[in-house]
Order: structure tokens, then sequence, then C-alpha cells
């Protein structure tokens, strides 16, 4: 295959690949949704010293920002010699319910779904699903819900037809309809009751629990995502197998590289930038395409008494670097012909440098220059990080965006990377554990380096 810099097992001790593996397993095991990433992430910055732009003067060691519940942007160091970025997402795949999502049908109580970002729909029936959201009140009260997410906690359905009544001969895009995916939330009637007898039963139920009523619905965000557990995959457990890892594994890589880099008040400033709505276009102001971290850093420059912040950022644009960190795929020799073997991440091999997404003839890319290119490379090398070459499938065959268009059309130069994943945007993605170590110390490196 491509550029080969070693694999990761024979420079690392498994014991330093385990530690960070099991930690990353107790993250993602948690954040379930891109509101539970990033409260995680918030909790950690603050244990690790970081205090927020509320409560910033200027002269604490690193300052964050969290936007909406949604996404974040921190930064540490000195920001007028430039910053060195790491961005990744955190939203994933998954099954929203709709805003007016209850139903009752034949003795069954259902709530009507509506899938988001690219997902095989098919994947999605007869698994068990966590119902995680927020519910927000009328009056402003804010209610997290989290059913399935306990073992003891009943899961939720999307049912599939048996096999005996489903012998139409359709393409998968004809056959799985989305307006068929309603999952089961209950079937036990409420007594007293002679119509909607069910679905009273459920509404009662949330009543109890949660004090939601139907009506509320309206204002929440909920979300069916697998009711699985991390798991270590493969007879030698060299695998992490998991729901999320598209992109909170470059979420979880980016502030832990952030946190532990070795970046003082006087150097080049270090910073993560945490988004929303990748999966949807970089959509919405929680997304790569809002304006959070431009007023960010414009508020930290007139704390630090800039009068003209906008020139300034100006010019701390044209010092710094942004590494997009998204996952890119990871070669399946079920399925050969859909790679380019020059330019695809194998397992263990390291973090993988994507020069250019899109589609076709590169539509909607956002190609490094050869320049960055050759200054990331360097530096990886310099330090002894295994890294190897990437796209998303051959010409013609695969394709697909990140958010480092973004960035760059705000004048950042700006490269892709991260590490391999099989079965991505599926329920229980794939990662090799070398993988998400390596890209981690990669992350490390250039943000104290580039």
């Amino acid at each position: 295959m491509g550029i080969d810099k070693g694999l990761v097992w024979k420079k690392r001790t498994r014991e330093e690949i385990e530690v960070f593996s099991e930690s990353y397993k107790t993250f993602i095991d948690y954040a379930k949704t891109e509101r539970l990433a990033i409260e995680y992430f918030e909790k950690l910055l603050i244990k690790a010293g970081f205090v927020s732009i509320d409560n910033y003067t200027g002269n604490e060691d690193g300052v964050f920002f969290v936007n909406r519940g949604k996404s974040l942007v921190a930064i540490k160091g000195d920001i007028t010699k430039g910053i060195n970025f790491v961005a990744a997402h955190v939203d994933a795949p998954r099954i929203d319910l709709r805003p007016y999502p209850l139903y009752e049908d034949s003795g069954i109580a259902l709530g009507k779904t509506h899938y988001y970002g690219g997902v095989k729909k098919y994947q999605w029936l007869s698994l068990p699903l966590a119902l995680v959201g927020v519910v927000v009140k009328e009056n402003g009260e804010k209610i997290n819900v989290c059913i399935g997410c306990d073992e003891k906690d009943p899961v939720f359905v999307l049912p599939d037809l048996l096999p005996h009544l489903d012998k139409e001969d359709k393409k998968v895009s004809e056959h799985f309809k989305a307006d068929k995916m309603n999952v089961i939330l209950g079937s036990i009637p409420l007594i007293g009751e002679e119509n909607e007898a069910v679905k009273k039963n459920v509404l009662k139920l949330l009543k109890e629990k949660y004090n939601i009523d139907e009506e509320d619905f309206i204002s929440a965000d909920l979300e069916l995502v697998p009711a699985l557990k991390p798991r270590d995959v493969g007879i030698d457990a060299g695998m992490i197998g998991a729901y999320g890892h598209d992109d909170r594994i470059c979420a979880y890589q980016a502030i832990m590289a952030f946190v532990n880099s070795e970046v003082s008040k006087d150097q080049k400033a270090a910073g993560v930038i945490l988004f929303d709505r990748e999966e949807i276009g970089s959509e919405g102001d929680a997304g790569a395409q809002a304006r959070f971290y431009k007023s960010f850093v414009r508020k930290l420059l007139k704390i630090k008494g800039f009068s003209d912040a906008e020139s300034a950022f100006d010019e701390i644009i044209n010092k710094s670097y942004v590494i997009s960190a998204d996952v890119t795929t990871l070669y399946d020799p079920s399925y050969p012909d859909v790679h380019d073997k020059l330019n695809v991440a194998k397992p263990g091999y390291g973090v993988a440098i994507v020069k250019y997404t899109g589609r076709g003839g590169k539509g909607g890319a956002s190609e490094a220059h050869a320049e960055l290119v050759a200054k990331v490379r360097g530096v990886l090398n310099k330090n002894g990080i295994s890294w190897q070459s990437s796209l998303l499938g051959k010409v013609d065959v695969g394709g697909g965006g990140t958010v480092a268009k973004f960035l760059a059309q705000e004048g950042f130069d700006t490269i892709d990377m991260g590490p391999g994943l099989m079965s991505m945007h599926a329920p229980f993605e794939l990662v090799s554990k070398a993988d998400l170590y390596e890209t981690y110390l990669a992350f490390k490196v250039l943000m104290e380096q580039l």
C-alpha cells in the first residue's frame, strides 16, 4: 500500500495504548449526544484549570467558551503569535424524534422519527436504542432525559418486518423507507381509558418520571442512539467498537492533546474548536459556518487591550494553522474495489493525512497546500509519529466533506487529519486502538510545534 511510517504497535507499549483507550471508552460511553460530549469536555477543562470567557481577566493560563451547549472553543498561549487549532465535530448520525411524535395504532404507542446525517436506514432496525436528550419546558426549565442508558432501563426499537412477509425484491433505497421508521414506546393501556389508552399510559409514565407533557416534545432535542456499550473487538482486543467514533473520537483526541500540550503564556497559542451539525453540512449557529469562535477570539483581543479587534484577528489568522480533525475510511479487505490501495488508511499505522476530500472532481474540497502538508509531515517525522496518506475511496466512487472548507474560507491554512474507521456511520463503528493513541500524539505535537 502507500506510505508506511511504521506500525504503531512496534513503537508504543501495549500499556500506554490501553491506558488511553480505556479513558476514551469511558468518554464515548458517556457522550451519547453532542450535548453530553460538550458537557464532558467542559468539566474536563475546568478540572484542568481553564476558565470560562465570562470569568477571564487576561491573566489565566487558558480560557474557553461553550456555545449553546453544543459547540466549544478553547485557547491557551499568546494568540498574537498565531493559533495552532485542532477542529473537530461532536455530532454523529442518529435517529431523532419528530417535534410532535406520539401516536397509537392497534394497541401500540409509537413515536415518529427523522434520521439525522448519512445513515444506512436498515442498520438501525431491530437494534436496542436509548432515548437521550433534553426537554425544555415553556418556563425555561431544562429536563435531561436518558432512558436506556442504564442496563436496568428499558430500551427502544425500530421494528423490522419478518422475512416471511418481506419478499419484495427492491433496491435498498426503495425498500427501507424513513417514514416507516417508527419507534415502539409502549404496549400497556392505562386502565380506565378507552381511547388511545396505551399512548396515555406512556404520557402518564413520562409525567411521573420527568414531569413531561405531550406539548413539551415540541421544545425538545431527543435522540435515539444505540444502547450499546463500547467493546474491545477481536481475539487480540486490538480495536474498539462503539457508537459515535465519527467524530467524537477526534474531539476527544483534540481536547486531550490541548490539555496536555506544553504551551506557555508567551508561546504561540494552541486551540481547539468543537462543532455541531457537521453531518448535515455544518449549518446553524453551532456549526462550522457559525461565528461563535470568531466572536470568542475578538473578545479575547478586546480584553487584552486591542482597540481594533477585527484587524488584529486578521493578522492572527495569517499566522495560524488548523488541523481539521475528522475520521477517514479504513481499508476493508472484504471490499477492496472501493479503495485506492495507495491512498487508504490501514489499521495500526497511525494518523491519516487527507490532503483533500470532496467528490468527483474534488467538488466541495478544501485541499491543503503543499507547503502545509510538508510542514505537518516534517513535525510528525521529527517526533517519530506514525502517519499515512488516505482518501475517502476511489475517484468517482467515494468522497465526503469536513469542516475544513469553512475554516479555510475564513483564511486559515487548513489540513484534514484523523484516524481510519471501519463501518463508518454505522451504529457500531470500529477503530484501531493504536491509531486512536497515535492520532492523539500527532495532535499534541502539532499544537506545540506548528
